[in-house]
């Protein structure tokens, strides 16, 4: 399947938007970065500690362990998946975090899973 010029120009601007915010941001050991990316149908979230390069904690729609109600909206789908992942990071004692919206707009599933997230008591 051949990419239209439209596609092409829209993943292009995302790229650029996502190289720019993470020229600006890092995560830390104390403060790590949490990243979003979503798709059509699924929501993936992960803590990354950017100085030793390791992943601090995982979440997706799509994991065994997360409990969302599928007949939901995905906005909604997306905040009560926030909510499981602060309540997860407060487990691992992470209370301060760096968001990396990935270059996507912050809106719709993206700003719900924010919202869930700070809900849950973790802090940007």
């Amino acid at each position: 399947m051949k990419k239209t010029k439209a596609a092409y120009k829209k993943n292009f601007n995302r790229s650029r938007r996502k190289f720019a915010i993470r020229n600006k941001i890092s995560g830390t050991v104390e403060i790590p970065r949490l990243t979003v990316t979503r798709s059509l149908k699924n929501f993936t979230v992960q803590l990354i500690d950017d100085v030793n390069g390791h992943t601090l904690l995982s979440l997706s729609t799509t994991s065994k362990d997360v409990k969302i109600d599928s007949s939901k909206k995905r906005t909604e789908q997306s905040f009560e998946l926030g909510k499981q992942f602060g309540e997860l990071a407060k487990v691992k004692k992470i209370t301060k975090i760096v968001f990396d919206r990935n270059g996507y707009l912050f809106h719709g599933r993206v700003k719900a899973f924010a919202d869930g997230v700070k809900k849950s008591g973790l802090e940007f």
